[in-house]
């Protein structure tokens, strides 16, 4: 749930497999600091300086300085790009870096950077996401799809917002060899589900039985993502509780669905169970998940879905498992598993349960559509259903959240950008393109627009989604049902009025068309 918070950069992605690309891939930049002249051709600001010996094997390093006696600032390496050679090209970067006193930043993007930055229609800031604080030699990584206008791209290496010092080394950058063509061991898809096919929405906390009746009768949805969330989005009690504390409160929402189930099948509501605070929470500022930074945790995670899947295998109105809402990986400490390799360990353990229901698998980060251009399927696991979530472009639908700009208007130009149906289009294509490539179902977990954007924006934003998600044949809930007033199509577009309008919305009538058609589908 990018939900109701601002954040965030749908970009920051450590590799999916932690694996670096083939020996044979092109390099685009390479620095192991260690040459004549290694910064040659870079622009360096205060305090960024070469520093023998301070490599990872007693090499020479690039070290940023900030001292706090200077206050929060920025000081950064950056060396201009062979845009020719990334042009409609996916690439990997990887660096290695520690930190020694890094100050928390006052935005999730600041602090280390290790980052690309593209010009071309618009600007793009994709990054590594890195600690703070003090930490030993870790390995970062990123992939990212360079666009076809791109006309300038530049590598940052540094710190941003903060004080401190950050060291790096054994700087690459590689083209990625093209996608595959068809997987080896794809899966089937999808265990069909009554209704057909899915349109319905993510349910807030608090939804009680009268909710779910209204959604269906009045509404016409038949399908609602089932948040297991704890507090709030994206931090909550679950970032510092003990195993026992995570249990007690997972026993109570487990309950609390239990006894609202029986509603969910009289009413013809396919329910998609998904794990929104999983066990560890995640950081404050960086957001990395507490399952990427610790074995135990993870552990944990799979034997919560272990308790899950035993209580509602047989339960006619679950049709899956979301297995967890918004990856975010870091740095991977020794031990911990990938996300890929988890979701995979996950898998298993519920097949060995329940051999049918759907498994519901989104990439790293936020469950965005690019995430899947790094992402393969889950080998031998068959009925996975394969999720992202649309908040692009993320200034328009989450305008005036946590003080965004309000104001951009769609269709229309946003951060330089001519945003229409066709441009969302592209912001889905690596979805549609996953599927084209593996034979396998999407799901689209999560979308909407903020209801204050100006005029019928948020109408027509959501009516090209929607459009596009239907040509495709895609099963959907929109974010969300009674849950955060700033997302509901109950409420009209006056940000300071938090009661549900006396009429239908623009929204909600759109919505409701396409709910219609779950009507025909069930004839």
């Amino acid at each position: 749930m990018i939900g109701t918070f601002a954040a965030l950069w749908p970009w920051v992605l450590l590799g999916a497999s932690g694996a670096g690309g083939p020996a044979d891939a092109p390099v685009v930049f390479s620095r192991s600091f260690d040459e004549a002249r290694p910064l040659d051709g870079a622009v360096a600001g205060d305090g960024v300086r070469i520093a023998p010996g301070a490599g990872r094997s007693g090499s020479a390093a690039l070290v940023v300085d900030r001292p706090a006696s200077a206050g929060a600032g920025s000081s950064n390496a950056t060396w201009v790009l062979p845009v020719e050679d990334l042009r409609g090209k996916r690439v990997r970067i990887e660096a290695y870096v520690k930190a020694d006193g890094v100050a928390k930043p006052p935005q999730p993007w600041n602090g280390v950077k290790v980052m690309l930055h593209t010009k071309g229609d618009g600007d793009d800031w994709p990054q590594a996401a890195v600690d703070v604080g003090s930490f030993g030699w870790s390995r970062v990584s990123l992939t990212h799809s360079i666009s076809d206008d791109v006309k300038a791209a530049e590598l940052v290496l540094g710190l941003e917002a903060t004080t401190g010092r950050a060291t790096f080394d054994d700087v690459r950058i590689e083209v990625v060899p093209p996608r595959r063509a068809v997987a080896s061991a794809g899966t089937k898809p999808d265990p069909r589900h009554g209704p057909g096919r899915l349109r319905g929405a993510m349910i807030g906390t608090g939804v009680d039985a009268d909710d779910l009746r209204t959604l269906a009768r009045t509404w016409g949805a038949n399908h609602v993502r089932w948040q297991l969330l704890w507090g709030g989005f994206p931090n909550g009690p679950a970032d510092k509780a003990s195993e026992a504390e995570y249990d007690r409160w997972l026993d109570g929402e487990l309950d609390r669905l239990a006894r609202l189930l029986p509603v969910c099948k009289a009413e013809g509501i396919a329910v998609l169970i998904d794990l929104h605070t999983p066990p560890g929470g995640r950081d404050v500022g960086a957001n990395v998940m507490g399952l990427f930074r610790d074995p135990a945790r993870q552990e944990h995670f799979l034997k919560v879905w272990e308790r899950i899947v035993r209580r509602f295998h047989d339960d006619p109105a679950v049709w899956g498992y979301d297995l967890l809402n918004e990856p975010v990986l870091g740095m991977l400490p020794d031990g911990v598993r990938s996300w890929p390799e988890l979701a995979l360990d996950a898998a298993r353990r519920i097949r060995a349960i329940d051999p049918k229901k759907a498994i519901v698998v989104e990439p790293a980060p936020w469950g965005d559509p690019g995430g899947l251009d790094d992402f393969e399927p889950l080998p031998g696991i068959d009925g996975v259903v394969y999720s992202v979530h649309m908040y692009k472009p993320h200034a328009f639908t989450h305008q005036g959240v946590y003080d965004k700009p309000t104001g951009l208007t769609y269709p229309g130009v946003i951060e330089g950008r001519a945003w229409g149906k066709e441009e969302v289009r592209k912001a889905l294509e690596p979805a549609r393109r996953f599927e084209r490539d593996f034979g396998v179902p999407i799901y689209i977990g999560e979308f909407s627009a903020i209801r204050w954007a100006p005029g019928t924006s948020a109408r027509d934003y959501l009516r090209d989604v929607i459009d596009v998600m239907e040509e495709y044949g895609w099963d959907w809930a929109y974010h969300a049902y009674r849950e955060w007033p700033g997302w509901s199509f109950e409420h009209g577009s006056d940000p300071k009025d938090d009661r549900p309008s006396a009429s239908p919305t623009d929204r909600g009538l759109l919505l409701k068309s396409y709910f219609d058609r779950n009507k025909k589908d069930r004839r």
